[in-house]
């Protein structure tokens, strides 16, 4: 073999190692990307303003999949999960009832296990007026009852008709709006 085809085969394999560098490169990045996707970030679109003016309608949040993998969701968390009533969508709502607790819901105010003081609910959108109660709510063992911040445009657990989400349902804790970028940040 000649000096220049010797040359010639060094370049062509200095190429083909290049472009397989690459390519390595570049699945790596999507395995990464399509493992942290499955099963440490969740995305949420906000389509409605159920949860005003917490989130509002056409914030884009992202949801932390591991917040609950050693400790219990807690009141007042806003919550990814899938819509009791059409699993095939998710839903954002704010941590209201936990298992195993009695909530009732009179004259606009929350009551937890018959407590005479109403749970404080400073995250409210505005005066809640509609759908006051009376509700009575006994929350199972394995499942959390769940309510939009403003209240009078809210599809939540008053009106559905499987009332409770599952612990197994719950996809992540929302925890940070990235869109709009003017008001990105934690919602906590």
């Amino acid at each position: 073999m000649s000096e220049e085809s010797a040359v010639q085969k060094k370049k062509e394999e200095s190429a083909v190692k290049e472009v397989l560098s690459w390519v390595i490169t570049i699945a790596l990045a999507v395995v990464a990307a399509l493992f942290i996707k499955s099963f440490v970030i969740i995305n949420a679109n906000i389509p409605s303003g159920s949860m005003e003016n917490t989130i509002m309608t056409g914030d884009r949040l992202f949801g932390n999949r591991l917040a609950y993998a050693k400790k219990e969701p807690e009141r007042g968390d806003i919550i990814i999960f899938k819509f009791p009533d059409d699993e095939a969508e998710n839903y954002v709502k704010r941590v209201i009832g936990l298992p195993g607790e009695k909530v009732e819901i009179r004259d606009a105010k929350v009551y937890i296990n018959g407590s005479a003081e109403p749970l404080k609910e400073d995250y409210l959108k505005e005066e809640w007026t509609t759908s006051t109660g009376p509700y009575t709510f006994e929350v199972p063992e394995d499942s959390y009852l769940v309510l939009g911040d403003n209240r009078n445009n809210s599809w939540d657990a008053r009106y559905w008709e499987h009332t409770y989400v599952a612990e197994d349902k719950i996809l992540g804790k929302a925890v940070f709006r990235y869109f709009p970028i003017g008001e990105a940040g934690s919602l906590y």
